[in-house]
């Protein structure tokens, strides 16, 4: 029953997590992206990596409030899917933004710092992402956990190259910031409690 559940929950969490790249290819299909199409899928994609790793980011904070296990099950998918999406979003703005010039893509990298932030982010992530495997934990072994903390450096980074690139306003960040600083302060309070149990009395 129990692994009928967790299958269950884990096929439901992938088909709701696949929605939004069906909708993206339904709209694409459909030319019904506005008047910029490329501008459109460079700010959804971008939007839908922030939002998965908000997500992932959110599965200790919940098991810790509701002491459910699914949600730390659910983590490394939503990491993926944040990986997947900062992918895309790269690649909307290299082949179709750019048009695949390189040269170009190498300057932007130099003089535009939010582009400079969006690849330190898209790296950590693929660092995150390549050794997401059970594997990966074996061979890292205590290392594994300090390498994965990498991800609330990325988190805040992922964040302000979406700020950066708002032409007006703060956009989505209106509640993306307050999220992050919520769970960013979570993780910290429960590392330093966990700190101070682990002192000997």
């Amino acid at each position: 029953m129990r692994f009928r559940r967790e299958t269950a929950i884990a096929l439901l969490a992938h088909g709701l997590a696949l929605a939004p790249l069906l909708w993206l290819s339904h709209a694409v299909f459909a030319a019904a992206l506005g008047a910029d199409p490329v501008a459109e899928l460079t700010r959804y994609s971008g939007q839908a990596a922030v939002i998965f790793l908000l997500l992932s980011l959110s599965a200790r904070p919940l098991r810790m409030l509701t002491q459910w296990q699914w949600p730390l099950r659910l983590r490394r998918m939503l990491g993926l899917w944040a990986f997947t999406w900062a992918s895309l979003h790269l690649l909307v703005y290299a082949v179709l933004d750019l048009g695949g010039y390189w040269p170009q893509l190498a300057e932007d990298l130099l003089k535009r710092p939010y582009i400079t932030v969006g690849a330190i982010v898209w790296l950590l992530l693929l660092a995150l992402a390549a050794t997401s495997t059970k594997a990966s934990v074996r061979r890292l072994g205590r290392h594994w956990k300090s390498l994965h903390r990498l991800v609330f450096v990325a988190a805040p980074l992922a964040l302000a190259h979406a700020i950066w690139q708002e032409k007006t306003g703060l956009g989505d960040a209106v509640w993306q910031a307050p999220l992050l600083a919520v769970l960013l302060m979570t993780r910290w309070v429960a590392w330093i409690d966990g700190s101070r149990k682990q002192r000997p009395q």
